[in-house]
């Protein structure tokens, strides 16, 4: 079993191109959440426009953990897909980094608790609450949610909590399971079992 878990050079070059395609994904929905923002600052709410596609944030590393299935995967291609965007000019700055880290680590948990043995909707659905849990604490220190109101925290973090499943489970796993039966990830561990563990 460890040695399935051994990185080859394949592995490494698919983590790359995960990194680069949602890096480019990552910084779309970067500007993406800026009209959704505005359109709902007249009425208060500001801080929603964020968390209606926080989820997509989160999908280097559920999407490239269920391909490779293999411990680090997450941590990985989150902070690596961080980085690219970084150099592509994420607004944000290198701060994102250390939110790629957090919600890299935050996936890997859902992973983790099966022992990287089962790779279905119950560990995706698991690392995305994670990522969605650990980047809304980090929320906390980075941009600062002592400052708002109770009711408006816990509205984030239903709306967050709810687009990470979304988008971080459910369209991380139908994107790869759609490439998986195309035969494109045939050389992969999720292409080699010829089908989806579905418990």
């Amino acid at each position: 079993m460890k040695s399935a878990y051994k990185w080859q050079l394949k592995d490494i070059l698919m983590v790359g191109i995960i990194s680069v395609f949602f890096a480019l994904v990552y910084l779309g929905a970067v500007y993406l959440s800026l009209p959704l923002t505005t359109a709902l600052t007249p009425f208060g709410l500001a801080p929603l426009g964020n968390e209606i596609i926080f989820g997509v944030w989160f999908m280097a590393s559920t999407f490239a953990t269920y391909v490779l299935q293999k411990p680090g995967v997450a941590i990985v291609s989150e902070m690596l897909a961080a980085l690219i965007e970084v150099l592509m000019g994420n607004m944000y700055g290198p701060i994102v980094f250390v939110s790629g880290f957090l919600q890299g680590l935050g996936a890997e948990m859902g992973f983790v608790v099966f022992r990287y043995r089962r790779f279905d909707w119950l560990s995706m659905s698991l690392a995305a609450l994670g990522a969605a849990i650990i980047s809304f604490g980090w929320g906390f220190v980075q941009s600062g949610f002592f400052d708002l109101a109770p009711s408006l925290l816990i509205v984030m973090f239903l709306i967050r909590i709810v687009s990470s499943l979304l988008f971080c489970a459910v369209g991380s796993k139908l994107f790869a399971d759609g490439l998986n039966k195309a035969g494109v990830l045939r050389s992969y561990p999720l292409g080699q079992k010829g089908a989806f563990v579905e418990e």
